[in-house]
């Protein structure tokens, strides 16, 4: 899975951030406090791991089956 190594405007690195903040999305916690809680403070880094979407699925919608 492709995840998001630097933010896109500021460079700032966030691949350290990714499996925290998806598994405790995934387990219910609302992803604003996720992201407090993890020190993310800009809004381009907050926007880059909140409109993260993985590759593979988008990828997988256009396998062919032989």
């Amino acid at each position: 899975m492709i995840i998001p190594i630097r933010c896109m405007t500021c460079g700032a690195p966030l691949a350290q951030y990714w499996e925290e903040f998806q598994r405790r999305v995934q387990s219910g916690e609302d992803p604003e406090k996720v992201l407090d809680s993890l020190g993310v403070k800009r809004y381009c880094c907050r926007r880059t791991l909140l409109a993260h979407v993985p590759a593979i699925y988008e990828v997988r919608r256009f396998r062919r089956i032989l």
